[in-house]
């Protein structure tokens, strides 16, 4: 599995993402400022609502473009076994169910499941519950997060 081919999906994904939140910025400030949206009296409440729909999605697609700089920025390299588990590493991790699943580590804002082929890969930061407790472990290791009042447990199968 190819860790760059991840980072180009994650891209991709993320440019929808600022699309989309692009497009509900315009629809929003055009409610917000169309004339019949002027509000008549103290209860008529829709323009100032759009206004803020509208500075909500600014600022989520801001979020957005702040996620495509870390991105392309992002040089995922190969796995060192002496350092452990570090940002950009691909993980395999088996639950105490037998269930495995890939991660691949990167940066903040790319939190998203991909599909490799036939393999899906779920994409989180070091800075997520689970991405914290993974940095520094290696094949073997085991990892445990508290998720509200249950303890989960995950074995690291193979890093690449």
């Amino acid at each position: 599995m190819d860790k760059f081919l991840l980072q180009q999906q994650v891209l991709e994904r993320l440019a929808e993402d600022l699309l989309q939140a692009e497009q509900a910025v315009r629809a929003a400030h055009a409610t917000a400022t169309h004339e019949e949206n002027i509000a008549e009296n103290k209860y008529d409440t829709l323009g100032l609502e759009a206004a803020y729909l509208a500075t909500g999605q600014a600022r989520r697609a801001e979020a957005i473009r702040q996620a495509m700089a870390h991105w392309r920025q992002f040089r995922p390299s190969p796995y060192d076994a002496s350092k452990g588990i570090q940002l950009g590493a691909l993980v395999w991790l088996r639950d105490a169910n037998d269930k495995q699943q890939q991660l691949f580590l990167g940066p903040d804002g790319g939190s998203m499941k991909l599909v490799c082929g036939a393999e899906f890969v779920q994409v989180i930061s070091s800075n997520a519950p689970l991405g914290r407790a993974m940095l520094g472990k290696c094949e073997g290791d085991d990892v445990s997060i508290q998720v509200a009042p249950i303890r989960q447990q995950f074995e690291v199968l193979r890093v690449r």
